[in-house]
């Protein structure tokens, strides 16, 4: 089917909504813990669908029953007894499944994956210039993970170098990625202006060894998948659009550069319900109770250090390409401007509603600070998530109490 193609299939008995769940800031709101929610309310026949992003995301979950995991590859319902499908909309890393996949095997859970086949695929390659680039930005750094994310996107600019799962099976990838290794690599190190690199990262880069692994990891890779078609999802009883970052790190409504390339918010659900005949969603927009940042970039109403002593978050731990964890202060204003600018994506042909989920509310004290029409205000948390409703109207309040499913109200 040729990209680009839209097919509609209403004559697969597809259900006719579906759920998304959107970040409402900078990422980290708690996205995972929404999706996992979510996923428990209906049967095991549940697929989660994500709809942008890649490896750099970090979704956690923690069931009631203890088990963790930072899901990336694999849909945050996962241990709810949902599959997951990979979008077009998708960047797959075959090296970094795997090492997630270990994760969960360990857990006694085997997670189903469909991906689709325009789905595009990250290399070594692109993980090596995104670290090489993030370093030779020094202090002037954009915040990136250092997973390849964004070049593996800038490649696929490019026809003569993208890279789709369904090339994953040609009898030329090697080829094809020897011209990648070759002819990409210091094409895109040039137009980054990188400094002539060490004898190692030279080294590195050409390395057969390197590449033959690869190409050990997506043979494997293979075989753990399987390509998504429309008849996957004919007859399933419910569907959940888990979105990846958050609506002020979308690459056209963010503040550049300090994005992530791609569309965060309801954009890339909105086409994938099209093509699927789906023509309801119900979108929760999730934030914390406080703001946080994790990377460099703007931060409205930051503070020195993180607001209060009960915030505990092991997942968004110091790396040496984001730093710390930043906090600051929700901007109800804010929050409610950035909602209405993703809700215009929404067609007229899609039947929408939206509610917000507020996380974190266990660890904040009384009285509770955040920003309202340019203010400071004080209240406990019945009073800040009555402001909430006042100001960004949403049709149903998801409130977190805690780090599981078990801990949240509606």
């Amino acid at each position: 089917m040729p990209f680009g193609v839209r097919v509609v299939l209403a004559n697969l008995n597809m259900p006719r909504k579906a759920e998304v769940v959107i970040g409402a800031n900078f990422g980290d709101e708690g996205k995972g813990l929404v999706t996992d929610f979510l996923s428990a309310r209906h049967s095991a026949d549940v697929f989660v669908v994500r709809h942008n992003g890649g490896a750099q995301a970090g979704h956690t979950v923690v069931t009631p029953d203890g088990k963790r995991h930072v899901f990336k590859h694999f849909g945050s319902g996962t241990f709810a007894g949902a599959r997951t499908i990979l979008s077009r909309f998708y960047v797959c890393n075959p090296i970094l499944f795997f090492r997630e996949k270990e994760l969960l095997n360990k857990s006694g859970v085997k997670p189903i994956v469909y991906i689709d086949p325009r789905a595009t695929v990250s290399t070594p390659y692109d993980m090596m210039i995104n670290q090489l680039a993030e370093d030779a930005r020094g202090g002037n750094r954009h915040g990136s993970c250092g997973l390849g994310f964004g070049e593996t996107v800038e490649r696929n600019q490019w026809d003569q170098y993208g890279l789709q799962f369904k090339d994953l099976t040609s009898p030329q990838l090697k080829e094809r990625l020897q011209f990648i290794q070759t002819n990409w690599v210091p094409q895109r190190l040039a137009a980054l202006d990188i400094p002539p690199l060490s004898p190692e990262w030279q080294d590195r880069i050409s390395s057969g060894q390197i590449l033959n692994r690869y190409l050990e990891v997506v043979s494997d890779f293979l075989d753990e998948v399987t390509t998504f078609t429309p008849d996957v999802i004919g007859g399933t009883s419910h569907i959940i659009f888990e979105g990846a970052q958050g609506l002020l790190l979308d690459q056209e409504r963010g503040f550049f550069p300090h994005v992530t390339r791609s569309h965060t918010g309801i954009r890339n659900a909105v086409d994938l319900a099209l093509d699927y005949g789906i023509s309801k969603l119900e979108v929760t927009y999730v934030t914390r109770a406080y703001a946080t940042r994790h990377g460099v970039g703007p931060f409205p109403h930051e503070l020195e250090n993180k607001p209060y002593s009960a915030i505990h978050d092991p997942t968004n731990v110091h790396n040496e390409y984001q730093g710390a964890l930043r906090f600051g202060w929700l901007d109800l204003n804010l929050l409610q401007s950035s909602i209405q600018a993703d809700l215009e994506y929404a067609p007229a042909s899609i039947d929408l509603s939206y509610g917000i989920a507020v996380t974190c509310l266990d660890q904040i004290e009384d009285p509770h600070s955040y920003i309202l029409n340019g203010l400071t205000e004080k209240a406990n948390a019945e009073n800040f998530l009555g402001d909430i409703h006042k100001v960004c109207r949403p049709s149903f309040l998801i409130k977190s109490y805690g780090s599981t499913r078990q801990n949240i109200t509606t």
